[in-house]
């Protein structure tokens, strides 16, 4: 990307003043060569994103961003109802509340170096994965609707976990507001069989051990110690959530139609959050968020399930859960006010600041965990949230490394076998369902994740904790 289109407001933000029919600027958290790096696809996709009624402050992209449809994956704005403010599909994303949760073992890297290679054989039997995987629950109906009004909470009830995990969840593990009735028949039957699983794409499961801690203090309070190992499930709402997406998606394009809203990319599709359709769409959203919350839940407990056979009686609780992925009805102080904002945040994590009343009561001095996964052979990183990202960026940081080049480009570059070859060399004990699949994930078409890690910790947005490594890669 073109330097020169930029405002320099410090030595990671840039700024783009609005322009044409721009009502905010847009902003982008990255280093020189991060945004040197990045498609030019995502400042369009900014300003697009800056047109929409309703936006407040700046359409921002995080360090991790890349293109996606109508919002940059890493991209985060905030509308308001009471100005006309829009709720977008497209700004939300096909795979709605896909998240990340990490549960902490208790155990160090040597007691399970020696059973890396059963623990990975005995998860890769256990966890269904890879594209179209079916689990061995089967929910409908009513039972269905419970699910999609309840969450993990509803998983919990089903002996799937225990009622501490829930204080670890987001919203205690239920998106409040979920209205199941605008939830399609057919979204709920691709559903029936996929609750448990892993999937596939960018989705995994790691046993990482944790290399580095950079805030002794945080990381006592969130029990990460260095050698310790935990386990990172990265996951979403499955089919339930890609078929809501593309219902609301072309229901919205004709909403916008309706009320006049100037669209500079279909893929920007969106309704007024006060109208009928918003309101059916934030609905239909918060069920998938709780399909996502209850499938890792269930995944959850078939890990733990897992870890007690190799270590019995082992306690695995939950450090956190965070979702990507969403809209969310939260209050922000925006110029002294304090006002009732839809957060959209497109691949990009919610990172709370300390002292917010969201956090569990164990976090709340010290701020949320923000987790951010790596790739395959790359670390990931523990972050907590903190008071500026609160005014810089709505408490959103980024989620991940980010691609830097497409599915295809890379499975043109790397082969399955290689990868596998070199993740072996490096002592990570790799399990996929395809070399294609492998091939398209390869660690090398990901940005650097260290360097969007920096970014964020320098632009305050959210401060490091620990860097883990992985051990074990069950990838979907």
């Amino acid at each position: 990307m073109d330097l020169s289109y930029f405002k320099k407001i410090s030595h990671w933000t840039w700024q783009l003043m609005p322009e044409d029919r721009m009502r905010v600027p847009a902003i982008i958290f990255a280093s020189e060569s991060l945004l040197a790096e990045m498609d030019d696809k995502v400042l369009e996709q900014l300003s697009n994103v800056a047109t929409l009624p309703g936006i407040v402050a700046a359409s921002m992209a995080m360090p991790d961003a890349h293109w996606g449809y109508g919002f940059p994956i890493g991209g985060v704005a905030a509308f308001d109802p009471d100005l006309g403010g829009v709720v977008s599909a497209g700004g939300v994303g096909f795979d709605i509340a896909c998240g990340v949760r990490t549960l902490l073992t208790g155990l160090h890297f040597e007691e399970i170096l020696p059973r890396k290679k059963n623990l990975a054989d005995l998860l890769f039997q256990t966890i269904p994965a890879g594209l179209g995987s079916k689990g061995n629950l089967k929910v409908k109906n009513k039972d269905m609707d419970q699910l999609l009004l309840k969450g993990a909470k509803w998983a919990v009830e089903q002996g799937y976990g225990d009622k501490a995990d829930l204080d670890k969840i987001e919203e205690r593990g239920t998106a409040k507001g979920a209205r199941p009735e605008f939830v399609s028949a057919k979204a709920k039957q691709r559903q029936e069989r996929e609750m448990g699983t892993l999937g596939s794409g960018n989705h995994y499961l790691e046993v990482q051990v944790i290399e580095e801690i950079y805030d002794q203090k945080v990381a006592q309070v969130f029990g990460l110690r260095q050698n310790d190992c935990v386990v990172s499930i990265h996951c979403g709402s499955r089919g339930l959530g890609h078929q809501i997406a593309t219902e609301f998606m072309r229901e919205m394009i004709m909403e916008a139609k309706r009320q006049k809203i100037y669209l500079p990319d279909r893929d920007l599709a969106c309704a007024p959050i006060n109208s009928k359709t918003g309101q059916e769409y934030l609905g239909a959203m918060r069920a998938a968020i709780n399909c996502a919350l209850a499938n890792r839940q269930i995944l959850t407990h078939l890990v733990r399930q897992t870890f007690d056979v190799v270590f019995p009686g082992i306690n695995m609780p939950l450090l956190y859960d965070v979702a990507h992925n969403t809209c969310r009805e939260e209050y922000h102080e925006v110029s002294g006010q304090k006002r009732k904002l839809f957060v959209h945040r497109k691949g990009a994590t919610r990172a709370f600041g300390p002292g917010h009343p969201d956090l569990p009561l164990e976090y709340r001095d010290v701020g949320q965990p923000v987790l951010i996964g790596g790739s395959m052979g790359t670390s990931s990183y523990i972050l907590v949230g903190t008071e500026k990202g609160m005014q810089l960026s709505f408490g959103s940081a980024c989620h991940g490394a980010g691609r830097t080049m497409s599915r295809r480009q890379a499975k043109k570059m790397y082969t399955g076998p290689k990868i596998v070859q070199d993740l072996d060399q490096q002592g990570i004990e790799i399990r996929g369902h395809s070399y294609r699949g492998l091939a398209e994930e390869a660690p090398d078409a990901y940005k650097d994740v260290s360097e969007v890690v920096e970014v964020a910790h320098k632009t305050h947005l959210a401060y490091k904790v620990a860097r883990l490594r992985p051990i074990i890669c069950i990838k979907g």
